[in-house]
């Protein structure tokens, strides 16, 4: 049974329950599965093994923040070495994220969808029980799998620090 921790972020002035323990930096990466179009499954840690992965959860494609969180990354993206790859992960339908990057012009960035099992929001303590998404975060695993870089956002709606992001995922390159 996971672990439930509800005094440690807040929706409005309301605690709300994050399910799972924080990942640390020099943690081993958890290995997740989650899904793409199609229902297909994919394990992203699996998938990019030897590449420097960037890996941001978000609530929803559809709010503002995380749309502008995703095509912000996007945009980075295109200017980073091939040996950084760079997920989203939501508890959106694969189909919606399919429409979403049709329509955003989203192409970098690889989907993913924690809807069926939220395995990656468990693992990595960000599944929020009373809303069933995503705590905004984000982690950066180097090519042996370890974490080298996490920021658990305490309000749903900041943006990360994209030069902190992109300039920590640089310097996982090695």
């Amino acid at each position: 049974m996971p672990t439930e921790r509800n005094d440690v972020f807040k929706i409005g002035d309301n605690f709300a329950t994050l399910i799972g323990d924080e990942v640390k930096v020099g943690d081993k990466a958890p290995e997740f599965t989650s899904v793409v179009t199609g229902w297909g499954t994919v394990n992203p840690i699996q998938e990019s093994k030897g590449k420097v992965i960037i890996l941001c959860a978000v609530p929803s494609i559809d709010t503002d923040t995380c749309d502008t969180e995703t095509r912000r990354f996007n945009k980075e993206a295109s200017n980073l070495s091939d040996d950084i790859v760079i997920y989203t992960v939501s508890t959106d339908f694969p189909f919606a994220q399919k429409r979403w990057c049709a329509a955003a012009g989203v192409d970098k960035v690889r989907m993913v969808s924690d809807v069926i099992d939220a395995d990656f929001g468990i693992k990595y303590g960000v599944l929020i029980k009373e809303r069933r998404y995503l705590r905004r975060s984000v982690f950066i695993v180097d090519r042996d799998g370890r974490l080298t870089y996490v920021n658990y956002l305490p309000v749903l709606g900041q943006q990360p620090d994209y030069d902190e992001v992109i300039g920590e995922a640089k310097k996982a390159l090695g």
